[in-house]
């Protein structure tokens, strides 16, 4: 996949990940995979700005702080946090 055929999220999660596959091969130059670092570093860009142009509802915005207020509980009680209401310990199912 080419940097020209990333369009979301997952094509540039995608994308990294055979940037990183093909940098690790020992066959792999220093000249291409500093291009491939290039390319990594402007796909990193592109996402951070999918991420920072991304809106919540404003009900997921609510869940979300509901659940980081869950969190921060939990974490100053110094305890685990216990499964979501309707869901079954260990991955069982009712």
């Amino acid at each position: 996949m080419a940097e020209s055929t990333v369009h979301n999220f997952d094509d540039i999660t995608a994308r990294l990940d055979e940037i990183i596959s093909t940098v690790r091969s020992k066959d792999t130059s220093l000249e291409r995979s500093l291009d491939l670092f290039d390319e990594a570093i402007a796909l990193g860009s592109k996402a951070v700005d999918m991420v920072d142009a991304f809106e919540l509802t404003p009900r997921e915005e609510d869940e979300l702080a509901a659940r980081m207020d869950e969190d921060a509980s939990v974490e100053a009680a110094g305890g685990e946090q216990e499964p979501a209401a309707g869901s079954e310990p260990d991955g069982e199912t009712a």
